[in-house]
């Protein structure tokens, strides 16, 4: 998404720099959605080699763990569904299908809408965790 220069607004011209700071607010997840921030690509493998552009966003779409922004307001409120509770919290780094969820980018930033019961497990410790 670009955001112009100007725009016109109620015949009125709004800086770019108002623009951004209302373009920036993360979505509200809604129902029992989690908003999921993640992890950034690292540019050169272990062995010194740049990856190109294409590698690094194929690695990132198809990426399995994430941070858990927020929770909807019906996320795990469920005790039929969810017996034991919640699968997990905001705050957790969390693992879940490859490609799943909804995919937006905000400033360049990729996040991910995904349903509470895809998430798979919580990780203290995301680095490392990688798809196989």
């Amino acid at each position: 998404m670009t955001i112009l220069a100007q725009e016109v607004q109620k015949d009125t011209i709004v800086p770019n720099e108002e623009l951004g700071r209302t373009a920036s607010q993360l979505p509200e997840p809604k129902g029992y959605k989690l908003l999921i921030a993640l992890p950034e690509v690292e540019e050169i493998t272990d062995g010194g080699i740049i990856k190109s552009h294409q590698s690094q966003q194929n690695e990132a779409i198809s990426t399995v763990v994430g941070f858990v922004l927020k929770a909807g307001p019906d996320a795990y409120s469920s005790f039929t569904r969810f017996p034991s509770g919640p699968y997990c919290k905001e705050g957790d780094w969390v693992v879940f299908r490859a490609f799943s969820g909804t995919r937006i980018k905000i400033h360049g930033e990729e996040f991910r809408l995904i349903n509470d019961d895809t998430v798979e497990a919580v990780v203290e410790d995301p680095r490392g965790v990688e798809r196989a």
